[in-house]
């Protein structure tokens, strides 16, 4: 493998992949690949080509492509697939199973997996003959200690025993199958993936790390015929793995070391194990059979946090003198979270090929973001992390990795605001224990987000959550800045250098506004109009709030971000004239419908009034025939701040998703709290005696590619988190 001196910055190519694996829990099969929609897009290689990539791990699955053998295969995906790729100049990097097991006919414990396998790869290789590089089995180790120790996945071992068994069959299937391609191909290339990280303990525990330390090699070392009777593992293998001597010795008499490392790092990829087990919940407990201990993320243990990247890539050079690629990096997690790993592993990578590492790339994992790896892909929940692209919607949204991407394939050095504040993994709020004496980051440290508005329920929500997440920040009252103001704007833009500026101020008593339109409008439409002027003119971002009163309700089906507004209200009009008005001004700006905040940290929203009331006994009356799309504040937030580090612009919708009437949300809310609704009264929107006029539908929908937990889910952890 070349990479072009000029290919990236210090020599190092940009690659990619798509989180592909099927994997098998019970007679459960979990395919990232119809959940993430890319086999249904047709121009998912050519977004991904603009990023400047240089080569794909491209999956070409036994599971998906011969479920039920070669006779009935169906190559049409994979086809177009590398058909394309081929006229793109991406090189592809096959994979012929990802944490799976095969077919449902076979099974990774079964004596002949590897022969199997291999026809398939034969099979490949002939309708593939101009493909060079292959990784059979993805992350060998990783899978065995998954299906063969930790019972997650088929077939559900929690024994030494039978991690042997999946790991044999994985390496010797590697093996056959390698044979297989090069009789097409006789310079095919093996990219060999699996886990770099390494363990951390205490003292009393030192043994066991260092047999952890020597297990991360075993595949690798397999490959390249190293375990004989001299390695450290031999023993263990032998012992409590049964392994017979046949076996082991046939992969030093059948080597087949890769042509590259394929190094997958992740920030928990390095444990710490404890056997202060008390200190942590029942749920962590475990053990060797002999000690009982914990196994934890290292970096929340450490006082200084595990030195990172370099050194496991110059332990990986040390060993084997093989060329690296970095083959995944992905971190699950807010945007600037996701940024700050990438950078830190990039210029990490930057200084090891400069210190003499034969470094070859490191690849974007993953380019569609993950399904259910918060639970190892034992559950269908639906939890999804982004990646470089977020799929929600259907269609591919560019996040700011896709920015910092595109930099970095074209050998630029990578620019965000974030990246001026450490990730969560350097900051001392990651420790799981009190032992630190560093101080978080300030925020002078880096150029803020000023957020106005500072008593009002968004602002003081956006701060709770910029400082959960690190983000540089600064919040005003209305005393300190009065943002219809032009130079009192001014004087705020010079004194705290923004980058950002979020505007969380505003008039909300959408009854007294029908007598007070003065002051509506000059907080909701001028106030904004004269943020947005001065942010253009000084290249800072902007988001700012609009409503779901801007719609009349006559539609009644959930409202859009291109419907045609028409406001019935002077709180809806004043909104409306914001709208238009910021992104006039400053068309970079992004403009946040939204509807029916409730929240866990106001006393006095809708929701946390009906749960005092409903504790109390007191009756609480809600509106029947007023449809909406609630929103939670920490959900709300959250979202902007991704969407706002992403550099998205425009009129966005965002709310929990599902239109109820009050009286719906009011049942629903009390059913998430397991309290009686017997208090709970409808009564018809007339009856309160409103002074404005609302519409009686104004849910909000959305054709964007970003939603929102669910309301049930919200309305949960409302309950849980409630001050009240």
């Amino acid at each position: 493998m070349s990479v072009a001196p000029d290919t990236g910055m210090c020599g190092i190519a940009l690659w990619g992949g798509v989180e592909c694996t099927i994997n098998r829990v019970g007679d459960a099969w979990f395919s990232q690949l119809q959940r993430n929609g890319h086999m249904v897009r047709a121009d998912d290689l050519d977004t991904f080509a603009s990023l400047g990539m240089r080569a794909l791990r491209q999956p070409v699955l036994w599971e998906q492509v011969a479920p039920d053998g070669l006779a009935s295969a169906d190559w049409s995906w994979p086809d177009a697939c590398l058909a394309r790729l081929r006229e793109l100049d991406i090189e592809p990097i096959v994979g012929l199973l990802h944490h799976g097991g095969g077919p449902a006919a076979t099974s990774l414990v079964d004596a002949d997996f590897g022969e199997k396998f291999a026809v398939y790869a034969a099979a490949v290789a002939q309708r593939y003959p101009w493909v060079r590089d292959w990784t059979p089995v993805n992350e060998p180790l990783t899978t065995a200690r998954f299906s063969g120790l930790y019972g997650c996945w088929a077939p559900h071992g929690r024994d030494p025993a039978i991690f042997w068994q999946v790991l044999r069959n994985e390496c010797r299937a590697t093996v056959l199958a390698m044979r297989a391609i090069r009789r097409v191909r006789p310079d095919a290339r093996l990219v060999q993936t699996d886990d770099l990280g390494r363990t951390w303990s205490v003292p009393s525990l030192a043994h066991q790390a260092e047999f952890n330390n020597h297990l991360r090699w075993l595949a690798w070392d397999l490959l390249c015929g190293r375990v004989d009777a001299t390695h450290p593992l031999h023993g263990w293998l032998r012992g409590c793995c049964g392994a017979v001597a046949e076996d082991i010795a046939w992969f030093t008499d059948n080597p087949c070391p890769p042509d590259l490392i394929g190094a997958n790092y992740y920030v928990t990829s390095e444990r710490y194990l404890d056997d202060a087990i008390e200190r942590y919940p029942a749920a962590l407990h475990g053990g060797n059979g002999r000690e009982r201990y914990v196994d934890v993320e290292a970096v929340r243990m450490l006082d200084v946090p595990p030195p990172g990247i370099e050194t496991l890539l110059q332990e990986a050079w040390d060993r084997y003198r093989i060329p690296i690629a970095i083959t995944e990096v992905h971190l699950g997690g807010h945007r600037e979270e996701q940024l700050r790993w990438l950078d830190e592993i990039w210029r990490g990578a930057c200084r090891a090929r400069e210190a003499g590492i034969d470094l070859r790339a490191i690849t974007l994992w993953a380019l569609l973001g993950s399904h259910d790896w918060d639970c190892l892909l034992t559950e269908c929940r639906d939890y999804y992390e982004s990646g470089v692209f977020d799929v929600r919607g259907g269609s591919l949204r560019p996040t700011a990795l896709a920015r910092m991407a595109a930099q970095l394939g074209h050998g630029e050095p990578p620019s965000h605001p974030v990246l001026a504040s450490p990730g969560w993994w350097r900051r001392p709020s990651r420790m799981l224990h009190a032992a630190t004496h560093a101080q978080e980051p300030t925020a002078g440290q880096a150029r803020p987000i000023l957020i106005t508005g500072a008593t009002g329920t968004l602002g003081g929500a956006f701060a709770r959550i910029c400082q959960a997440r690190g983000l540089s920040h600064r919040v005003l009252t209305r005393a300190e800045l009065d943002i219809a103001d032009g130079d009192a704007v001014r004087r705020a833009l010079d004194g705290c250098e923004p980058w950002a500026i979020i505007n969380a101020a505003g008039y909300v008593r959408v009854d007294e506004a029908e007598r007070d339109h003065a002051r509506c409008y000059r907080e909701n439409s001028d106030g904004p109009a004269t943020l947005a002027r001065a942010c253009a003119r000084d290249g800072v971002a902007l988001v700012t709030f609009s409503s779901d009163l801007v719609f009349d309700g006559r539609q009644g089906a959930p409202y859009v971000e291109d419907d045609a507004i028409a406001p019935l209200n002077v709180y809806g009009r004043s909104k409306a004239r914001g709208e238009a008005l910021v992104l006039d001004r400053h068309p970079d700006a992004l403009v946040v419908r939204t509807s029916a905040f409730f929240g866990p940290w106001d006393e006095y929203n809708f929701v946390c009034l009906l749960l005092r009331a409903l504790r109390a006994g007191l009756p609480f009356e809600a509106a029947s025939d007023v449809t909406v799309s609630p929103t939670y504040v920490p959900d709300l937030v959250h979202a902007c701040l991704d969407l706002l580090v992403d550099g998205e612009a425009g009129i966005w919708h965002l709310t929990n998703g599902e239109p109820v009437t009050w009286l719906e949300l009011a049942h629903r809310a009390a059913q998430a709290a397991a309290t009686d609704p017997v208090g709970v009264c409808g009564r018809m929107a007339a009856e309160f005696g409103w002074l404005a006029p609302r519409p009686a539908y104004s849910a909000l929908g959305s054709q964007r590619s970003l939603v929102m937990p669910a309301l049930d889910d919200a309305l949960a952890r409302c309950v849980r988190d409630s001050v009240t």
